[in-house]
C-alpha cells in the first residue's frame, strides 16, 4: 500500500496544531529523551517526590495532567472546528485499540444528542462498501498499520480526518486533514491522558453545538471531578480483587472497555467489559466473592443486588462523570501493576504503535 504521498500531494492537506502551548503542560523532551522517530516527544515531568520515595513512573504523571489537558482540548475546540464532524454529517471514527474504544464513546455521544448518525470501527473492520460525509481516524502515534491502511484504502471515498499526537507521522500525509494534540502526547506505552484528552476535545465540541446528549456534564465539570479522582484513595478491596468486570450504558459503554484493557495492559489483571443490561445474559456467572464490578454510569434495576447476592463487590458513584472515573481505573491499574512487580510504563508483549512489517496481509 502506498502510505506515503509526493510533496505536491502534501501540500493539499492541513494540519492544525494548538497556537499555543499551554503554561500547566509539561515541557518538552530533551532530544536524547525523545527516542526513535514517531516515539512520544513529550516529557511527564513532574513535582520531584520527597527524598527516599521512588519517582512515579510516566503513566502516573501523564494520569495525574489529565484535567489541565482536558482543559486545553475545551479551549482548543473552536479553533479545531472545521477539521471535526459537523452537525448532520453522517461519520464514521476509527481507530485501535484504546482508540476504538474513544471512537465507540464519540459515535454515541453524538448520535444520541442529534449530532448526526455516527459509527464507529476498529480499522481493521472498516466497511469499504459505505460511503460517509467524513471518515475520523483516531491515532496517538500515527503510524499504526491498520490505521493508515484504511486511510489509504478510501482516499477520495469519503473525506478524512486524522485526530493524532505527533504530526511528523505518515497519518499526517494519510489523511486529507490532521488535528495535532501535541501536548497530550505520552512517553508510557499505555494509553491514558492522549485518549481521554481526544474524547475531552470530541465532547467540547458536541457541547458547542448544542449536541452534548441530555443528562451529560459539562466537559469543565469532569475536569473538576478528574482533580480530586487523581489523588483520591482507592479502597483496599480493589487492589487484591482477582478480578474485575466494567458496564457501561451508552457512550460510558466504550469507557468500560478501556478501564478493562488499562488493568488488563498494565497489570495483566483478568477483566471483563460489558453493556451494563448484557451482564445478566451469562457474565453473572463469574460473579464471586474477592471479584469486583464496576459500573460507569447508571445501574440498571436490580442489577445491584444480584451483583451483592452472588458475593461480588458493586463499585457505583451516582453522579460521577464516567470520563472522570477512568481515571480512577487508570490508577488503579497502576498501583496493581506495581503491586505485582510490573512495570506500568512497559506492560508485557506491547509496543507504543502497533507497526507490521510489509503492511496489512
Amino acid at each position: 500500500m502506498a502510505l506515503m504521498r509526493t510533496t505536491a500531494q502534501t501540500v493539499a492537506h492541513s494540519t492544525v496544531r494548538p497556537s499555543e502551548e499551554p503554561a500547566t503542560m509539561p515541557s518538552p523532551a530533551s532530544p536524547s529523551a525523545a527516542g526513535p522517530p514517531g516515539a512520544d516527544r513529550s516529557s511527564a515531568a513532574a513535582t520531584a517526590p520527597p527524598e527516599g520515595a521512588a519517582s512515579p513512573s510516566f503513566t502516573e504523571q501523564e494520569i495525574a495532567s489529565q484535567p489541565a489537558c482536558w482543559r486545553r482540548a475545551a479551549a482548543l475546540a473552536g479553533e479545531f472546528r472545521g477539521l471535526l464532524p459537523r452537525r448532520g454529517e453522517r461519520v464514521a471514527v476509527v481507530g485501535c485499540g484504546t482508540s476504538w474504544f474513544v471512537a465507540q464513546s464519540y459515535a454515541a455521544l453524538r448520535e444520541a444528542g442529534g449530532g448526526g448518525y455516527t459509527d464507529a470501527f476498529a480499522a481493521s473492520e472498516f466497511p469499504l462498501s459505505r460511503r460517509y460525509d467524513r471518515i475520523l481516524a483516531v491515532t496517538r502515534s500515527g503510524t499504526t498499520t491498520e490505521v493508515l491502511d484504511l486511510l489509504d484504502r478510501v482516499r477520495g471515498a469519503s473525506p478524512t480526518t486524522a485526530l493524532t499526537a505527533d504530526p511528523d507521522t505518515p497519518v499526517s500525509a494519510a489523511a486529507d486533514r490532521t488535528a495535532v494534540l501535541g501536548f497530550a502526547d505520552e512517553r508510557s506505552v499505555v494509553q491514558t491522558r492522549y485518549a481521554t484528552t481526544a474524547l475531552a476535545l470530541l465532547r467540547a465540541a458536541l457541547e458547542a453545538d448544542g449536541t452534548l446528549p441530555a443528562g451529560v456534564a459539562p466537559l469543565a465539570d469532569a475536569a473538576e471531578q478528574a482533580e480530586s479522582a487523581v489523588s483520591r484513595e482507592l479502597p483496599e478491596h480493589l487492589l487484591r480483587a482477582e478480578q474485575f468486570t466494567f458496564l457501561g450504558t451508552g457512550w460510558s459503554h466504550g469507557l468500560a472497555l478501556e478501564a478493562a484493557l488499562k488493568l488488563r495492559e498494565a497489570a495483566g489483571a483478568w477483566t471483563e467489559a460489558y453493556p451494563a443490561m448484557e451482564y445478566r445474559h451469562g457474565p453473572l456467572s463469574i460473579a464471586a466473592p474477592n471479584r469486583v464490578v464496576w459500573t460507569l454510569g447508571p445501574v440498571p434495576g436490580g442489577l445491584a443486588a444480584q451483583i451483592a447476592g452472588a458475593g461480588a463487590a458493586h463499585v457505583h458513584h451516582p453522579g460521577s462523570d464516567p470520563l472522570a472515573e477512568l481515571v480512577l481505573v487508570q490508577r488503579l491499574a497502576v498501583q496493581t501493576a506495581l503491586a505485582a512487580g510490573r512495570d506500568p510504563d512497559a506492560p508485557r508483549h506491547l509496543t507504543r504503535s502497533v507497526v507490521l512489517d510489509g503492511g496489512l496481509a
